[in-house]
């Protein structure tokens, strides 16, 4: 089955574009540690290694979402909830450099434009959108779930939307009309993102329920159980 998770290949986009959005990569990344560095603390640091594993090892496995067509967790709801968008960013951006440079996942040449849908784009969509819905939505198991789950969907599609871009400045012809390019990778992408956001929502929502302090999205608030709250009035 064919890979269709936004890791780009070299001689997709053209060198020049792909050094532009290198240079634009490096300099969002460099900002992203200057931020995460005034939040870190000895909490956050084993947590953004389990983070980064989990994200590392998820991206391996891949799971079918249409007929001849599979995709993978890009990992950028994930980091967010967790860890929020700056740190985020970073593990995300650590998966991808790993994967491109040791496992050929994903072209060197393309390594700033992975970085900056993947990384970039993903991430911070996925925490706009996760803490919109969180100010909306109940402070309940259901709340946390439909937020992460939602966010993790966006920002799939955003994240697709960024190459799009890409291929529209600079993309290597290939014998498709932009058009139906647009098509099938946004059409692919709502797809991976219904299971990204499957697998997203019930990780964030497990370590929520038990560990709170540990959703960076949830700022330090607890969420409301009904299960564990009818479980304290029976006994």
């Amino acid at each position: 089955m064919s890979d269709q998770a936004l890791h780009i290949p070299n001689g997709i986009i053209g060198i020049p574009t792909s050094l532009v959005f290198a240079l634009i990569a490096a300099l969002i990344v460099g900002a992203c540690i200057v931020a995460a560095r005034r939040g870190l603390d000895d909490r956050l640091v084993p947590l953004a290694g389990l983070a980064t594993a989990f994200i590392f090892a998820a991206q391996m496995l891949n799971f079918p979402v249409a007929a001849g067509v599979s995709g993978h967790l890009l990992g950028g709801a994930l980091a967010a909830a967790l860890l929020g968008p700056a740190l985020g960013v970073l593990c995300v951006t650590v998966v991808i450099a790993v994967q491109a440079l040791l496992f050929a996942d994903g072209g060197v040449t393309a390594l700033g434009l992975n970085v900056i849908n993947m990384a970039v784009i993903s991430t911070f969509v996925a925490w706009a959108v996760i803490v919109l819905a969180l100010k909306v939505l109940p402070s309940t198991r259901f709340g946390v779930t439909v937020a992460v789950f939602a966010g993790s969907v966006v920002s799939v599609v955003a994240a697709s939307a960024g190459f799009l871009v890409q291929f529209a400045i600079g993309g290597e012809p290939i014998g498709q009309s932009l058009g139906s390019v647009t098509a099938a990778i946004l059409g692919t992408h709502v797809l991976i993102g219904i299971g990204e956001g499957v697998i997203t929502a019930a990780a964030v929502t497990a370590v929520a329920l038990t560990r709170p302090d540990l959703v960076r999205a949830l700022r330090g608030a607890r969420i409301a159980d009904p299960e564990s709250r009818l479980a304290e009035e029976r006994a």
